[in-house]
Protein backbone atom coordinates (compact mmCIF):
# COMPACT_ATOMS: atom_id res chain seq x y z
CA UNK A 1 0.00 0.00 0.00
CA UNK A 2 1.00 3.17 -1.02
CA UNK A 3 1.87 5.93 1.32
CA UNK A 4 0.04 9.24 1.07
CA UNK A 5 1.59 12.40 -0.21
CA UNK A 6 3.12 14.42 2.02
CA UNK A 7 3.21 17.86 2.20
CA UNK A 8 6.74 19.51 3.34
CA UNK A 9 5.88 23.28 3.31
CA UNK A 10 9.78 25.29 3.48
CA UNK A 11 9.77 28.89 4.72
CA UNK A 12 12.69 30.88 6.10
CA UNK A 13 12.59 33.25 8.81
CA UNK A 14 11.14 36.71 8.55
CA UNK A 15 13.55 39.60 8.83
CA UNK A 16 10.97 40.55 11.87
CA UNK A 17 11.90 36.96 13.68
CA UNK A 18 15.50 37.89 13.31
CA UNK A 19 15.45 41.17 14.41
CA UNK A 20 13.50 39.94 17.70
CA UNK A 21 16.13 36.71 18.25
CA UNK A 22 18.94 39.36 18.31
CA UNK A 23 17.17 42.08 20.17
CA UNK A 24 14.96 40.04 22.10
CA UNK A 25 11.72 42.58 21.93
CA UNK A 26 9.93 44.59 19.73
CA UNK A 27 10.85 47.71 21.32
CA UNK A 28 14.37 47.09 20.78
CA UNK A 29 14.12 46.16 17.56
CA UNK A 30 12.29 48.98 16.46
CA UNK A 31 14.37 50.92 18.34
CA UNK A 32 17.66 49.58 16.16
CA UNK A 33 15.68 50.14 13.37
CA UNK A 34 14.88 53.49 13.87
CA UNK A 35 18.16 54.48 14.44
CA UNK A 36 18.77 53.14 10.80
CA UNK A 37 15.85 55.27 9.39
CA UNK A 38 13.63 51.93 9.30
CA UNK A 39 10.22 51.67 10.27
CA UNK A 40 9.62 48.81 12.32
CA UNK A 41 5.83 48.38 11.33
CA UNK A 42 6.73 47.74 7.93
CA UNK A 43 9.04 45.10 8.87
CA UNK A 44 6.07 43.35 11.17
CA UNK A 45 3.69 44.25 8.24
CA UNK A 46 5.89 41.96 5.47
CA UNK A 47 6.34 39.20 8.47
CA UNK A 48 2.33 39.02 9.45
CA UNK A 49 2.04 38.76 5.54
CA UNK A 50 4.45 35.62 5.14
CA UNK A 51 2.67 33.96 8.20
CA UNK A 52 -0.81 34.59 6.62
CA UNK A 53 0.63 33.25 3.30
CA UNK A 54 2.13 30.06 5.12
CA UNK A 55 -1.30 29.53 7.31
CA UNK A 56 -3.28 29.82 3.57
CA UNK A 57 -1.18 26.95 2.29
CA UNK A 58 -0.96 24.59 5.33
CA UNK A 59 -4.91 24.96 5.74
CA UNK A 60 -5.04 24.06 1.69
CA UNK A 61 -3.26 20.50 2.01
CA UNK A 62 -5.56 17.61 1.62
CA UNK A 63 -7.35 15.74 4.82
CA UNK A 64 -5.42 12.93 3.64
CA UNK A 65 -2.44 14.27 2.94
CA UNK A 66 0.41 14.12 5.82
CA UNK A 67 1.98 17.51 6.25
CA UNK A 68 5.07 18.94 7.80
CA UNK A 69 7.24 21.83 7.42
CA UNK A 70 10.89 23.05 6.85
CA UNK A 71 13.06 26.23 7.80
CA UNK A 72 15.52 26.82 4.78
CA UNK A 73 18.29 26.49 7.67
CA UNK A 74 17.25 23.23 8.54
CA UNK A 75 17.41 22.15 4.82
CA UNK A 76 20.85 20.45 4.90
CA UNK A 77 19.38 18.07 7.62
CA UNK A 78 15.86 16.49 6.28
CA UNK A 79 15.05 13.79 4.20
CA UNK A 80 12.65 14.29 1.58
CA UNK A 81 10.94 11.12 0.49
CA UNK A 82 9.71 10.49 -2.97
CA UNK A 83 5.94 10.75 -2.29
CA UNK A 84 6.82 14.33 -1.18
CA UNK A 85 5.26 17.65 -2.83
CA UNK A 86 7.11 20.39 -2.23
CA UNK A 87 5.88 23.46 -1.48
CA UNK A 88 8.17 26.64 -1.19
CA UNK A 89 6.25 29.84 0.27
CA UNK A 90 8.66 32.70 0.15
CA UNK A 91 11.02 34.37 -2.57
CA UNK A 92 12.28 32.98 -5.42
CA UNK A 93 15.82 32.15 -3.92
CA UNK A 94 14.02 29.74 -1.95
CA UNK A 95 13.51 27.52 -4.44
CA UNK A 96 17.10 28.02 -5.76
CA UNK A 97 18.40 26.43 -1.75
CA UNK A 98 15.39 23.91 -2.03
CA UNK A 99 16.34 22.34 -4.97
CA UNK A 100 19.92 20.64 -4.34
CA UNK A 101 18.22 18.21 -2.02
CA UNK A 102 15.37 16.78 -4.25
CA UNK A 103 15.82 13.71 -6.30
CA UNK A 104 12.59 14.93 -8.35
CA UNK A 105 9.57 15.67 -6.59
CA UNK A 106 7.47 18.25 -7.78
CA UNK A 107 7.60 21.52 -6.49
CA UNK A 108 5.08 24.03 -6.44
CA UNK A 109 6.17 28.11 -5.59
CA UNK A 110 4.41 30.18 -3.51
CA UNK A 111 4.92 34.21 -3.61
CA UNK A 112 4.51 34.92 0.05
CA UNK A 113 5.08 38.64 -0.61
CA UNK A 114 3.85 39.33 -4.11
CA UNK A 115 5.19 42.70 -5.71
CA UNK A 116 8.62 41.90 -4.22
CA UNK A 117 9.56 39.05 -5.62
CA UNK A 118 10.45 38.28 -9.72
CA UNK A 119 8.33 35.53 -9.27
CA UNK A 120 10.05 33.58 -11.69
CA UNK A 121 10.07 30.24 -9.36
CA UNK A 122 7.32 31.48 -6.92
CA UNK A 123 4.55 31.72 -9.59
CA UNK A 124 1.43 31.10 -7.65
CA UNK A 125 -0.32 32.55 -4.80
CA UNK A 126 -1.22 31.29 -1.72
CA UNK A 127 -4.96 31.00 -2.71
CA UNK A 128 -4.14 28.86 -5.63
CA UNK A 129 -3.01 26.18 -3.06
CA UNK A 130 -6.33 24.42 -2.99
CA UNK A 131 -6.22 23.83 -6.55
CA UNK A 132 -2.60 22.96 -7.06
CA UNK A 133 -1.86 20.57 -4.59
CA UNK A 134 -4.00 17.81 -5.77
CA UNK A 135 -2.63 18.58 -8.90
CA UNK A 136 0.68 18.57 -8.18
CA UNK A 137 0.77 14.63 -6.46
CA UNK A 138 -1.47 13.17 -9.70
CA UNK A 139 0.49 11.56 -12.37
CA UNK A 140 -0.30 14.14 -14.99
CA UNK A 141 1.78 16.97 -13.40
CA UNK A 142 2.64 19.83 -15.28
CA UNK A 143 5.53 20.83 -14.88
CA UNK A 144 8.96 23.04 -16.09
CA UNK A 145 12.06 20.79 -15.83
CA UNK A 146 14.58 23.32 -15.04
CA UNK A 147 18.40 22.44 -15.61
CA UNK A 148 20.35 22.25 -12.67
CA UNK A 149 24.40 22.10 -12.46
CA UNK A 150 26.50 19.97 -10.69
CA UNK A 151 29.88 19.31 -8.81
CA UNK A 152 31.58 16.27 -8.55
CA UNK A 153 34.67 15.55 -6.99
CA UNK A 154 37.47 12.95 -7.40
CA UNK A 155 36.50 11.97 -4.05
CA UNK A 156 33.22 11.43 -4.42
CA UNK A 157 31.63 14.59 -3.27
CA UNK A 158 28.67 16.19 -4.76
CA UNK A 159 26.95 18.90 -5.21
CA UNK A 160 24.04 19.97 -7.17
CA UNK A 161 22.77 23.61 -7.60
CA UNK A 162 20.10 25.22 -9.90
CA UNK A 163 21.38 28.64 -10.75
CA UNK A 164 24.80 28.40 -10.33
CA UNK A 165 27.97 26.46 -8.70
CA UNK A 166 31.04 28.88 -7.58
CA UNK A 167 34.48 27.45 -6.94
CA UNK A 168 36.86 29.46 -5.74
CA UNK A 169 38.92 30.54 -2.60
CA UNK A 170 36.82 30.82 0.65
CA UNK A 171 38.13 34.64 1.25
CA UNK A 172 39.63 36.92 -0.89
CA UNK A 173 42.98 35.22 -1.91
CA UNK A 174 43.18 34.34 -5.36
CA UNK A 175 42.52 30.82 -6.55
CA UNK A 176 45.14 28.72 -8.05
CA UNK A 177 44.35 25.83 -10.33
CA UNK A 178 44.85 24.15 -13.69
CA UNK A 179 41.41 24.19 -15.84
CA UNK A 180 40.21 21.39 -18.41
CA UNK A 181 37.53 22.59 -20.53
CA UNK A 182 35.76 20.17 -22.81
CA UNK A 183 35.28 21.08 -26.56
CA UNK A 184 36.84 19.91 -29.74
CA UNK A 185 38.30 23.54 -30.32
CA UNK A 186 39.76 23.53 -26.11
CA UNK A 187 43.44 24.22 -26.75
CA UNK A 188 43.92 21.83 -23.00
CA UNK A 189 44.63 22.34 -19.59
CA UNK A 190 45.76 25.45 -18.67
CA UNK A 191 47.55 27.15 -15.23
CA UNK A 192 45.46 30.16 -13.70
CA UNK A 193 45.16 32.43 -11.24
CA UNK A 194 41.37 34.14 -10.28
CA UNK A 195 39.29 35.01 -8.13
CA UNK A 196 36.98 31.50 -9.23
CA UNK A 197 35.03 30.29 -11.47
CA UNK A 198 31.39 30.23 -11.83
CA UNK A 199 29.35 27.86 -14.14
CA UNK A 200 25.46 28.55 -14.35
CA UNK A 201 22.39 27.66 -16.05
CA UNK A 202 19.78 29.38 -18.22
CA UNK A 203 18.06 29.73 -14.77
CA UNK A 204 21.01 31.25 -13.49
CA UNK A 205 21.57 33.34 -15.98
CA UNK A 206 19.09 36.17 -15.06
CA UNK A 207 21.62 36.55 -12.01
CA UNK A 208 25.41 36.44 -10.91
CA UNK A 209 25.92 34.59 -14.68
CA UNK A 210 24.44 37.27 -16.29
CA UNK A 211 26.55 40.20 -14.83
CA UNK A 212 29.50 38.60 -15.65
CA UNK A 213 28.56 37.90 -19.13
CA UNK A 214 27.79 41.55 -19.26
CA UNK A 215 30.25 42.96 -17.23
CA UNK A 216 32.58 41.14 -20.31
CA UNK A 217 29.89 41.76 -23.57
CA UNK A 218 30.37 38.46 -24.23
CA UNK A 219 29.32 36.99 -27.49
CA UNK A 220 27.73 33.49 -25.74
CA UNK A 221 24.52 32.60 -26.30
CA UNK A 222 23.19 32.18 -22.14
CA UNK A 223 21.31 28.76 -22.49
CA UNK A 224 17.28 29.13 -21.63
CA UNK A 225 15.92 27.69 -18.37
CA UNK A 226 15.04 24.28 -19.42
CA UNK A 227 18.08 23.98 -21.81
CA UNK A 228 20.71 21.38 -21.40
CA UNK A 229 23.79 23.40 -21.22
CA UNK A 230 25.53 25.78 -18.71
CA UNK A 231 27.57 28.72 -18.95
CA UNK A 232 31.05 29.19 -17.19
CA UNK A 233 32.52 32.06 -16.90
CA UNK A 234 36.34 32.75 -15.15
CA UNK A 235 36.91 35.38 -12.60
CA UNK A 236 39.30 38.28 -13.14
CA UNK A 237 41.66 35.43 -14.69
CA UNK A 238 45.52 37.12 -13.74
CA UNK A 239 47.89 36.53 -16.66
CA UNK A 240 51.87 35.77 -15.64
CA UNK A 241 55.00 33.84 -16.75
CA UNK A 242 53.02 30.30 -14.93
CA UNK A 243 49.54 31.61 -15.35
CA UNK A 244 47.63 31.98 -18.74
CA UNK A 245 44.22 33.70 -19.47
CA UNK A 246 43.13 31.73 -22.93
CA UNK A 247 40.02 29.79 -21.57
CA UNK A 248 37.67 32.67 -19.59
CA UNK A 249 34.45 31.52 -21.25
CA UNK A 250 32.32 29.01 -22.63
CA UNK A 251 29.57 26.59 -22.86
CA UNK A 252 29.30 22.72 -21.73
CA UNK A 253 26.29 20.59 -23.04
CA UNK A 254 25.18 17.32 -21.94
CA UNK A 255 28.01 14.91 -21.14
CA UNK A 256 30.69 17.36 -21.35
CA UNK A 257 32.40 19.35 -18.23
CA UNK A 258 34.61 22.03 -17.07
CA UNK A 259 37.54 20.29 -15.01
CA UNK A 260 39.80 22.14 -12.23
CA UNK A 261 42.19 20.74 -10.17
CA UNK A 262 43.01 22.68 -7.38
CA UNK A 263 46.80 24.14 -6.89
CA UNK A 264 46.12 26.10 -3.57
CA UNK A 265 45.51 24.87 -0.33
CA UNK A 266 42.37 25.37 -0.22
CA UNK A 267 39.17 26.13 -1.83
CA UNK A 268 35.62 25.61 -1.82
CA UNK A 269 32.74 24.42 -4.27
CA UNK A 270 28.89 26.34 -3.41
CA UNK A 271 25.80 26.88 -5.21
CA UNK A 272 23.23 29.14 -5.12
CA UNK A 273 25.14 31.42 -2.60
CA UNK A 274 24.74 28.80 0.28
CA UNK A 275 28.42 29.23 1.52
CA UNK A 276 27.55 27.16 4.73
CA UNK A 277 27.07 23.80 2.66
CA UNK A 278 30.18 23.90 0.59
CA UNK A 279 32.71 21.25 -0.78
CA UNK A 280 35.99 21.88 0.67
CA UNK A 281 39.14 21.57 -1.60
CA UNK A 282 42.24 20.76 -1.23
CA UNK A 283 45.63 20.68 -2.96
CA UNK A 284 45.71 18.20 -6.04
CA UNK A 285 41.94 16.97 -5.87
CA UNK A 286 39.71 17.93 -8.86
CA UNK A 287 36.44 19.23 -9.37
CA UNK A 288 34.26 18.69 -12.46
CA UNK A 289 31.34 20.95 -13.35
CA UNK A 290 28.72 19.50 -15.87
CA UNK A 291 24.99 19.67 -16.47
CA UNK A 292 23.49 17.65 -13.38
CA UNK A 293 21.08 14.26 -14.17
CA UNK A 294 18.78 15.48 -11.52
CA UNK A 295 16.21 18.52 -12.67
CA UNK A 296 14.02 20.74 -10.90
CA UNK A 297 10.60 19.80 -11.52
CA UNK A 298 8.42 22.68 -11.02
CA UNK A 299 4.68 23.08 -11.06
CA UNK A 300 3.12 25.34 -13.73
Amino acid sequence: MSLAPRAVLVHRRTEYEELLARHGTHGQAAFFLAARGRSADEVRERHDRARRALAAVAAAVPLAWRQTRVERADLDRFLFGPEDVVVVVGQDGLVANTAKYLAGQPVVGVDADPGRNPGVLVRHRPADARRLLPHAAGPGTAVDELTMVAAATDDGQRLLALNEIYVGPPGHQTARYTLDAAGGDDPGPEPQASSGVLAGTGTGATGWLRSLWQQRSSALALPGPAEPRLAWFVREAWPSPTTGTRRVEGLLGPGQDLRLTVESDRLVAFGDGVESDALDLTWGQTVRLSVADTRLRLVT
